[in-house]
């Protein structure tokens, strides 16, 4: 989502008005990482934004409403979702007929599977590894500290353009230019990665306290590497980790995640 402000108005009124509402609201702890996040978007206007989102996705997509597959997402989706940190959410789980190599967890617990990715699920505790990696997102409220960090980004850029209001248009340009550039790269994508990793250590242990073998996460991710080898950009121009570090990642958690996993009957 993307934010706007009005330019008339003080831009210190602006920042005031942030500085009060992330003080009011304070920061946050994300569930098994125990890492600080700080959001100032309130939790019921991102589950009514999931809800209406979900809502429009479903309403133009061709909804799978029975059989096997639809009943494995769901099977493995209250699972996760009876593990998770927030059980009482109105958790919903959809099939979308689509070749997309995708799923997705909207705030709130809305979540949904496109038949292009159980190939590369290839079983069960696969489909488990995206849904659980999902559904963290939506735990760790991923979706708002976006919105919240673009929020701030946006009014960085208000500021330095205060800054250079007796300046050339040329020279305000190569800054403002550079500032987008520097932020994206240096800022918004490392922090985008960090929220991927961060989805992979939380599903990790999602799935296996769910009862599913969190072994097979590695090979899920591995084969989801594979499916984008010679499309994605590097890892330093993209949102999400490489295969490689991905793997590692997973490797160092697997012990953490071992201890919590107990087969399912």
């Amino acid at each position: 989502m993307r934010f706007a402000f009005r330019r008339h108005g003080p831009l210190s009124c602006v920042v005031l008005l942030v500085l009060v509402l992330a003080t009011a609201i304070g920061c946050a702890t994300v569930p098994i990482t125990g890492r600080k996040s700080l959001n100032i978007i309130p939790e019921s206007q991102e589950m009514a934004l999931g809800l209406d989102s979900y809502k429009e996705i479903l309403s133009k997509s061709e909804v799978v409403s029975s059989g096997p597959e639809v009943e494995m997402v769901r099977r493995a989706g209250q699972r996760i979702a009876a593990v998770s940190h927030k059980p009482g959410y109105a958790w919903e789980f959809n099939l979308i007929k689509d070749d997309m190599v995708n799923a997705f967890c909207l705030p709130g617990g809305k979540v949904a599977v496109y038949t292009g990715i159980l190939p590369v699920a290839q079983s069960e505790a696969g489909l488990a590894t995206v849904m659980a990696h999902e559904i963290a997102h939506a735990i760790a409220r991923h979706g708002g500290e976006r919105m919240t960090d673009q929020l701030a980004f946006q009014i960085g850029g208000m500021g330095l353009e205060a800054l250079l209001k007796d300046k050339s248009p040329a020279t305000r340009n190569v800054v403002l230019a550079a500032y987008g550039v520097g932020g994206t790269v240096g800022v918004l994508l490392p922090f985008s990665r960090s929220q991927e990793s961060e989805a992979d250590h939380i599903g990790l242990v999602y799935m296996a306290k769910a009862g599913y073998d969190p072994r097979e996460a590695i090979g899920f991710w591995q084969r989801m590497a594979k499916q984008a080898e010679g499309k994605a950009p590097p890892e330093w121009l993209s949102t999400h980790p490489s295969g490689g570090t991905r793997v590692e990642q997973l490797q160092k958690w697997m012990p953490e995640a071992l201890g919590y996993y107990r087969p399912a009957p």
